[in-house]
C-alpha cells in the first residue's frame, strides 16, 4: 500500500488530527526501538520504525485513548 493511503487511513483512526497522529507514531516508534514486538508483519531491519508504527495505527492494531509524556 502506498504511504499516502496509509497516512490517510491512520488519520481516519485519530479523527483527522495530525498532531495526535504524530504523537502516537513517535510514542509507538520509541516502544519499538526499545524492543517491543511489531503488531504487523513488517521487518524492523527493512522498514523505519515510524513507518511500522504508522501502519499499525492505520490497521487499527494500536488503540489510542490518550497520549501522555510519561515513559511507559
Amino acid at each position: 500500500m502506498r504511504l499516502e493511503k496509509i497516512i490517510a487511513k491512520a488519520l481516519e483512526n485519530v479523527n483527522d488530527d495530525h498532531y495526535i497522529l504524530s504523537l502516537a507514531v513517535a510514542k509507538r516508534a520509541k516502544e519499538l526501538a526499545k524492543g517491543r514486538e511489531a503488531l504487523v508483519d513488517m521487518d524492523k531491519s527493512r522498514y523505519k520504525l515510524t513507518d511500522i508504527a504508522l501502519y499499525e495505527i492505520a490497521e487499527n492494531r494500536i488503540r489510542i485513548d490518550k497520549i501522555t509524556d510519561k515513559d511507559e
